[in-house]
């Protein structure tokens, strides 16, 4: 007999505009339907183009730990993956701010929301593990932009 899937219920909650808005499947398995739902769901939180082995792929914006440019080349880092950007730095942070996304060095743009750990390191500055486990250096410049955008202050 084959398995028949029931209908998904939906469930909509409202929260205190304060609190971080989320969306919650419970699944029995990760299938189709979950996958396009996760899917969709990442595709309206924004998207960059970002350029792999010569193939240009829409990367959504909350899958980036970090973009970075080096040699004048700008990349966006994932948790396993590494693009190229067409775009500089400084319009990548103009585009990935209202993201949680902060400076933290003159070549470095990280996300806030992929950060485990930060810990004081050499000459003022700090040592930021992300949760894919790469660890990136805070220049002692921006710690206090870090500090201010953790607490939820503007500049």
């Amino acid at each position: 007999m084959k398995n028949i899937k029931k209908p998904m219920d939906v469930e909509v909650k409202l929260i205190h505009p304060e609190e971080n808005e989320y969306v919650r499947i419970g699944c029995h398995e990760i299938d189709e339907r979950v996958e396009e739902i996760t899917g969709f769901v990442k595709s309206r939180q924004g998207n960059l183009e970002g350029i792999l082995n010569g193939e240009v792929f829409s990367i959504p914006i909350v899958d980036i730990y970090y973009a970075e440019s080096v040699d004048e080349k700008t990349f966006l880092y994932l948790k396993d993956e590494t693009y190229e950007s067409r775009k500089r730095l400084y319009e990548l942070e103009e585009v990935l701010e209202p993201h949680h996304f902060v400076r933290i060095s003159k070549s470095l743009v990280v996300n806030l929301m992929k950060i485990d750990s930060i810990k004081p390191f050499v000459n003022a500055r700090f040592l930021c593990k992300l949760k894919n486990g790469e660890e990136i250096i805070i220049s002692r410049k921006y710690v206090k932009d870090l500090k201010n955008k953790l607490r939820g202050e503007d500049r």
